[in-house]
């Protein structure tokens, strides 16, 4: 066997050429998927040195496709979907056949034929779903409504590009190109091989995912969960990780094979079925580096796909082509949006998140060519489109916050959502003291997740970033002592709950600058992170120190690299959850405490000094 394989050298030149280029987009404050972009671009046919393998980064691509797709689904539930269907399945459709309309006009004046301008223009409508999901991610959007409303317009634009592949080739001869076969993402198995005509098509490939949807309902729902608990319980990590990654990719590709739906949506469908396991925040765990890497390659994949001599050779084209992907898509979903009733903020967001296309595009491009209705310089654009798009998509986020306060103000809506007028501080304004009225929790009582918080009026508080498992019991320590608290969260179903229950909260990530700054961390008497994520605890932890050099700043850590990494950056005490099980277990051995039956008892027994004493309980326990 050779030393070094087409598959080897893709993975090793594709990952090790991203995270160079990555991490000098970081450096130099760019969002390091435009450092992705780049090492496609130096590993790809159009550009001199090596040329990695077009055809395998594509397949590793959609690898990555799947598996992001996958971990959405297992943040979404199904009452979720059906929540946002109201917006999304008219809203897409609209914005499709807008952007579908473009791309027609501009390919009509670049002397195309109609079927050329309908490949063309299906191809610009569709927003890529790795980029998306990613902005989403990134924001932390994706639990939210307006998260919510982005992810089912996304999933109505894949059925209807599953619905457009399936058509394109009965439409191929009458659009003036050459009758070719079904596409990949077709049904193998149940194919008709009878010619039911265009709307037999439509009604067969409606049917078929139908089918799908109700199997998994039906029976994923009961399989999926059954499978996840058999494989807990035999107490290999190793395997569940496997079970979690063989049921997305199993799922996704017999959902393509033997349905017709695409990978990306069949495996979101297999993670939101997952999602009703007790297990799915640690099957989100497992796969969350296998997502991160398999998504940068889509990101190389892409990358490889562009030739940058079509800038010079086609400059005007392919700014227009930009002009209908980056502007006229997000006006249409602007408006529509609007239309049904949606603040600026959340109109400005999704625009935004659909300003771009991407792998789907790619597919319509791809079958447009091989039928005869796309020319070559068509597919050129698209790709010149999307990598554009992709690279502008963050200076497009950047761009509808600042144009937001403007936009507000010209509409007559108010600069900041209404919150609850009963304004307890936290359980206490100062020791001992209990609040007397909570807010009533309410989607318009939440504050915005893009815009910055209303800043607290507490001093000599306390702090408490994340309220998991861990934060949650750190709270109720807090609480129970009269002690004045705030919490910084960013999932708007913790955040409505900590509402009901009186506790002030902060909407947002702590690492945004904005967001910490509104916890008055200058006034604060402690800081406490109860999040998991070390890299993002410390920055929180290096920002708490700037503030204030004074304050007390507790942390926990999975590990000794942890505590040191936590340690160096300011923090005065770091708690690892493995550790204190340890310790638990030979005082328990020695006797030297009582018999502890459950957190929650531990932490009824901690001191008033040792507050992160209900964190040392919990924290080996957090998934």
């Amino acid at each position: 066997m050779p030393s070094t394989t087409p598959l080897m050298a893709t993975i090793v030149a594709g990952l090790g050429l991203a995270f160079i280029f990555g991490a000098l987009a970081n450096r130099f404050r760019i969002p390091p998927l435009v450092g992705y972009l780049v090492a496609g671009v130096l590993v790809g046919p159009n550009t001199p040195g090596f040329v990695a393998d077009q055809s395998l980064a594509l397949e590793l691509a959609e690898i990555g496709v799947i598996l992001l797709m996958f971990g959405v689904g297992l943040h979404f539930s199904l009452k979720d979907l059906l929540s946002v269907r109201a917006i999304a399945v008219p809203g897409a459709i609209v914005q499709i056949a807008f952007a579908t309309v473009l791309g027609a006009g501009l390919a009509w004046a670049l002397g195309w034929t109609v079927g050329a301008g309908l490949v063309f223009g299906l191809a610009l409508s569709v927003a890529s779903t790795v980029v998306l999901l990613r902005a989403l991610q990134e924001r932390r959007l994706i639990e939210t409504e307006r998260g919510r409303i982005a992810v089912g317009w996304l999933i109505v634009e894949d059925l209807a590009m599953v619905l457009a592949l399936v058509l394109l080739p009965a439409l191929a001869g009458v659009l003036g190109g050459v009758n070719g076969e079904e596409p990949a993402p077709t049904v193998q198995i149940f194919a008709l091989p009878a010619d039911f005509g265009i709307w037999g098509v439509v009604v067969i490939t409606l049917a078929k995912v139908a089918v799908f949807v109700a199997l998994m309902l039906v029976v994923g729902r009961r399989v999926i969960p059954w499978v996840l608990h058999y494989v807990a319980h035999t107490g290999s990590r190793e395997l569940f990780r496997l079970s979690v990654l063989a049921i997305a990719l199993g799922v996704a590709f017999g959902a393509a094979h033997l349905f017709g739906v695409s990978l990306a949506l069949g495996a979101f469908f297999a993670g939101m079925i997952m999602s009703e396991s007790e297990l799915s925040h640690r099957a989100a765990e497992e796969s969350l580096p296998l997502r991160d890497a398999f998504s940068v390659l889509f990101f190389v994949s892409v990358g490889m796909l562009f030739d940058p001599m079509s800038l010079i050779d086609h400059p005007m084209p392919v700014l227009a082509t930009l002009f209908i992907i980056v502007i006229g898509k997000s006006v249409a979903a602007f408006l529509i949006v609007r239309a049904f009733g949606h603040p600026v903020s959340t109109a400005l967001m999704i625009s935004a998140s659909l300003a771009q296309i991407g792998e789907f595009s790619f597919i319509l491009a791809e079958l447009g060519v091989d039928l005869r209705l796309l020319p070559e310089e068509g597919r050129d654009l698209i790709l010149a489109g999307a990598i554009l798009s992709i690279v502008l998509n963050p200076l497009v986020f950047a761009g509808v916050v600042r144009l937001r306060p403007w936009l507000e103000k010209r509409l007559g809506e108010p600069a900041t959502q209404a919150v609850a007028e009963a304004k307890p501080i936290g359980p206490a304004t100062e020791v001992g003291a209990v609040a007397t009225q909570a807010p009533v929790a309410t989607p318009e009582s939440l504050p915005e997740e893009d815009g910055p918080p209303p800043p607290t009026d507490l001093k000599d508080h306390t702090i408490l970033i994340g309220y998991g498992r861990v934060g949650n019991l750190v709270g109720q320590q807090l609480r129970e002592r009269g002690l004045p608290f705030l919490v910084i969260e960013d999932s708007d179903k913790t955040l409505a709950r900590l509402k009901s229950d009186g506790i002030e909260t902060i909407a947002g990530n702590a690492a945004n600058a904005d967001v910490f700054a509104a916890a008055n961390p200058a006034g604060a008497k402690r800081l406490i992170l109860a999040i998991p994520n070390a890299f993002e605890a410390g920055r929180i932890v290096q920002s708490g120190r700037a503030a204030n050099p004074g304050m007390e700043i507790i942390a926990r850590a999975h590990s000794d690299a942890e505590v040191d990494h936590l340690t160096g950056l300011g923090a005065d005490t770091v708690i690892m959850g493995e550790r204190e099980i340890a310790r638990g277990i030979v005082d328990e051995v020695l006797g030297v405490r009582p018999r502890v039956r459950s957190p929650d008892a531990e932490a009824r027994e901690a001191s008033p000094a040792g507050v992160a004493a209900a964190e040392r309980s919990a924290a080996g326990q957090d998934v």
